[in-house]
C-alpha cells in the first residue's frame, strides 16, 4: 500500500467519523429546528413592522433594534414582552420583575448579534484552543457582547443625561461584563454540553440555529439574577 492509498482510507475514516457525529442528532430535531427559527424569524418581523411599518418609535434607534433581535431567539415570548413592556412607556410604579425582565432584554441581542458575527469569524479562522474552536468561540462571542452591550448602555445612558461622564462609562462597562458572564453561565454550559456530548451541528445545520436558540434562552435565564443584582445596587445604567 503506498502512501496515497494510505492518504485516502485516513480521509475516509475522517469522513465517516463526521457522518456518525451527525447521525447523533436525532431525526425530528431537522422539522422542530424549522418549526422554531421560523417562529423566530416571523415574531422579530411582527416587531419590525409595529416600530417602523405603524411607526411605533422607540426612545432611540438602538432600542428600536433590540426588540426585534431578542424576538429572534425568544420568539412568541419575545413578542409578549415587546407588547406589553416595548410599545409604550409604562405609566405608574414600575415593578422589580419587570424592570430585570426589560433590563436584560439589550444583553441578550449583544449576545445574538455576538453569535451572527462570532460563528463565522472563528469558523473563518480556523484557531482552536486545546484541539477545539469551542474555546475560541465562547471567548470571540463573549467579548463581542461586552462590546456591544457597553455601546448601548454607556451611549443611551449618555443620551438620557445629556453628556458623557466617566461613571457612566464605569457603570456601563460593570453592566455589560457581569451581564454577559451570567448570560454566560446558560449559553457557554449549553455549548459545551452540546460538544462533549457530540451533539453540536455544522453552522449551516439548521438545528446549528435552533439549538443556539436555545442556548440563548438559557443565557437569558441565567442572567436574571445578575441584571435583578444590577439593579437593586443601582449599578444598571438602561432598563428599559
Amino acid at each position: 500500500m503506498n502512501n496515497d492509498e494510505r492518504v485516502n482510507i485516513g480521509m475516509n475514516d475522517d469522513a465517516m467519523d463526521m457522518n456518525s457525529m451527525e447521525t447523533a442528532l436525532p431525526g425530528w430535531l431537522t422539522p422542530v429546528s424549522w418549526f422554531f427559527v421560523a417562529v423566530g424569524v416571523i415574531s422579530a418581523a411582527l416587531v419590525l413592522y409595529d416600530i417602523y411599518g405603524r411607526r411605533r418609535h422607540q426612545p432611540n434607534a438602538a432600542i428600536g433594534l433590540v426588540w426585534p433581535i431578542s424576538a429572534l431567539y425568544l420568539g412568541p415570548f419575545g413578542l409578549w414582552v415587546y407588547n406589553r413592556w416595548g410599545k409604550n412607556a409604562p405609566g405608574g410604579t414600575i415593578d422589580l420583575h419587570r424592570r430585570t425582565l426589560a433590563g436584560g432584554v439589550p444583553g441578550g441581542a449583544a449576545a445574538t448579534v455576538g453569535h451572527f458575527i462570532g460563528v463565522p469569524l472563528v469558523v473563518a479562522s480556523g484557531l482552536t484552543i486545546a484541539g477545539t474552536n469551542l474555546w475560541v468561540l465562547i471567548i470571540v462571542i463573549a467579548l463581542l457582547a461586552i462590546a456591544l452591550l457597553f455601546a448601548f448602555e454607556y451611549f443611551i445612558a449618555s443620551a438620557d443625561r445629556h453628556g458623557p461622564t466617566g461613571k457612566n462609562a464605569g457603570t456601563a462597562l460593570l453592566t455589560a461584563i457581569v451581564t454577559v458572564l451570567a448570560f454566560d453561565i446558560g449559553m457557554g454550559g449549553w455549548m459545551l454540553l452540546m460538544h462533549f456530548g457530540n451533539f453540536m451541528p455544522a453552522p449551516t445545520d439548521i438545528s446549528f440555529f435552533f439549538l443556539m436558540q436555545i442556548g440563548l434562552v438559557l443565557g437569558f435565564l441565567t442572567a436574571y439574577p445578575a441584571v435583578r443584582w444590577l439593579i437593586l445596587r443601582r449599578v444598571k445604567v438602561v432598563s428599559m
